[in-house]
């Protein structure tokens, strides 16, 4: 008989593109699935389709389980937040980290909550129930189990045998290969398309990464303002293993400078299915 607890109510902070999906993936298995509305923008309230519970305190009483998925840099905030609602209701859900941060970060996390956290992170894009192709979502910690028992169509849970850190570390270590390639690939294919030999570059590269393109290139700039604070995240876990920060930390210069860019000020269903020009890509061209 399976001694893991199923968990039924299960709150997201917040609803953003990403909590909202993977909100929705836990209501498509079954969960009854809230979140925290207050303080959020119009935009948001519109875009979501989870159940508001109120504010903060009223959202850690009501869940067994409390999903925290917020922008990197916002993530030590988050965790306070929660912590001083925990400690203002008594309540204790069980708290998994899915923010793409360093170890010491989610350990940090952890040491100010009053109640346990499971450290997970997401590799892929926001899950969606009918997806053949599910979201990886790490897992990690003495409790991951009774998180990966949770029913959510469109998400594989993947328990990491390790302590709170692992998951957050293997978050760190494949996001240094994929966001790093988008920042190599644009800073690629703008220098090309300044020399005038942009379709030998993109044709050559293409033997290699058939998907490169300025469409992928644009799509990451829109999130750059995000991935600014990931880069820091990894250089910091790089310099914990005994490595050089100088990549990570060159790599959100990139971000940074793409956060600029006129794609930096868009959203990424705004980029055509074609694009053939990366004025958009260069910085300050947002402002």
């Amino acid at each position: 008989m399976d001694s893991v607890p199923r968990v039924s109510t299960v709150g997201v902070l917040a609803p953003g593109a990403m909590g909202t999906a993977l909100g929705g993936c836990l209501a498509a298995g079954g969960h009854r699935v809230l979140t925290s509305l207050a303080g959020r923008s119009a935009a948001t309230v519109a875009r979501t389709t989870l159940e508001d519970a109120g504010t903060v305190a009223d959202l850690v009483r009501a869940v067994d389980v409390l999903m925290l998925v917020v922008p990197p840099g916002a993530a030590r905030d988050a965790g306070r937040d929660v912590a001083a609602a925990c400690d203002a209701t008594g309540a204790r859900p069980l708290v998994v980290e899915l923010d793409a941060v360093a170890p010491t970060t989610v350990t940090a996390i952890a040491a100010d909550l009053p109640g346990d956290l499971v450290d997970g992170a997401i590799s892929g894009p926001p899950p969606r129930p009918e997806s053949g192709a599910p979201t990886r979502v790490f897992l990690s910690g003495p409790r991951a189990a009774e998180v990966a028992a949770l029913t959510a169509p469109g998400v594989r849970w993947i328990e990491l045998d390790g302590p709170v850190g692992a998951a957050s570390a293997a978050k760190m270590c494949t996001a240094s290969v994929r966001k790093g390639f988008q920042a190599l690939l644009v800073q690629a294919l703008v220098t090309a398309d300044e020399h005038g030999v942009l379709p030998a570059v993109l044709e050559d590269v293409r033997l290699d990464f058939p998907d490169a393109g300025i469409v992928p290139a644009a799509v990451a700039a829109t999130k750059a303002w995000r991935f600014v604070d990931e880069m820091t995240e990894i250089a910091t876990t790089q310099a914990a293993a005994g490595l050089t920060p100088a990549l990570a930390d060159g790599l959100a210069a990139v971000y940074r400078d793409l956060a600029t860019s006129a794609w930096g000020a868009r959203q990424p269903g705004e980029v055509p299915a074609h694009l053939d020009d990366t004025t958009g890509l260069r910085p300050g061209d947002g402002t």
